[in-house]
C-alpha cells in the first residue's frame, strides 16, 4: 500500500439547496490500493450521495476530491471516471445486443485509445455464467440480474482501478448476486494492489463477503464499525442461496 491513496475526499458534503437539508456532512476518506471497503446504513442515510460525490456525478457543496495526490480539474473529470468507475443499482442499457451496450463506451472520446475486445467480453460474461451466445441478446430480453452483468462487463472491460458499487445486487436473485460478486472478486483478485473497491449494501453478510473494512453511515455521517460486528453478522446471515 503506498502513502498516496488512489482516491481521498477532503472535507466532502452535499447539501440539498431546496429543501435546505444536510446529505452528506464534511467528510475526509481515504481509499488505497488494495482496500475493499463495505458500506451499510438505513435507506437515506446517505450512502449513496457519497459515493456519487466521490465518481463526481454530483456537485460538492464544500471540500474536494484528490486522485492520486492531485486535486481533480474539471478538465480531468472524465480521465477520472474512467478509472472510478460507478456502478448504480439500476443499469441504464441501451437499445440493441449486449455487444451493442458494450461497444458503446467506445465510441466516447475518454476511449478512443482502446478498441472493443470481444474475446475478452465473451470471458467476462463466461465468468458469470453466460453462455456463448450471451452477447448476442437483446437487452429489451434481459432479466434485471442479466442487465446488471451486462453494466458491470461493460465497466469492467475498460480496466478501472476503482469500483464504486452502489447496491448492485438490491433485488436480483441470489444465483445473480452470486455472478456479480463472483465478477468483483475475479476483477481485484487479477490485480490486488492495484484496484480499490467500495460496496455500498443494506446486508451485513455481504458486506462481510465483499469487504476487509466495514463502514456505516448514519445521517450523512460516514463511521467505522468495528471489522467482528461485520464477521458476527456474517454468521447470522449466510450467503444467498444457502
Amino acid at each position: 500500500m503506498t502513502d498516496v491513496p488512489f482516491v481521498l475526499a477532503d472535507g466532502i458534503a452535499r447539501r440539498d439547496a431546496v429543501r435546505s437539508q444536510v446529505l452528506l456532512q464534511p467528510t475526509t476518506f481515504a481509499l488505497h490500493a488494495g482496500d475493499r471497503v463495505a458500506i451499510t446504513g438505513p435507506s437515506g442515510s446517505g450512502k449513496s450521495v457519497f459515493l456519487r460525490a466521490l465518481a463526481l456525478l454530483d456537485p460538492l457543496d464544500a471540500g474536494r476530491i484528490m486522485w492520486h495526490g492531485a486535486a481533480v480539474q474539471r478538465a480531468a473529470i472524465p480521465r477520472y471516471r474512467r478509472d472510478v468507475a460507478y456502478i448504480r443499482q439500476r443499469p441504464a442499457l441501451l437499445d440493441g445486443s449486449v455487444e451493442d451496450n458494450l461497444r458503446y463506451p467506445f465510441g466516447l472520446r475518454a476511449y478512443r485509445d482502446v478498441r472493443f475486445d470481444r474475446a475478452r467480453a465473451a470471458s467476462l460474461a463466461a465468468q458469470a455464467g453466460r453462455g456463448d451466445d450471451f452477447l448476442d441478446k437483446s437487452a429489451g430480453e434481459l432479466s434485471g440480474g442479466e442487465a446488471q452483468i451486462t453494466a458491470l462487463i461493460r465497466v469492467l472491460q475498460l480496466a478501472p482501478e476503482v469500483l464504486l458499487l452502489d447496491e448492485p445486487t438490491a433485488s436480483l436473485d441470489p444465483e445473480s448476486s452470486r455472478a456479480i460478486e463472483g465478477l468483483v472478486h475475479a476483477w481485484f483478485d487479477d490485480a490486488p494492489g492495484r484496484h480499490a473497491s467500495i460496496w455500498v449494501s443494506h446486508d451485513p453478510a455481504q458486506a462481510s463477503r465483499m469487504s476487509e473494512r466495514h463502514l456505516a453511515m448514519r445521517a450523512g455521517v460516514l463511521g467505522e464499525t468495528a471489522r467482528r460486528e461485520a464477521t458476527a453478522a456474517h454468521h447470522d446471515h449466510p450467503e444467498p442461496g444457502r
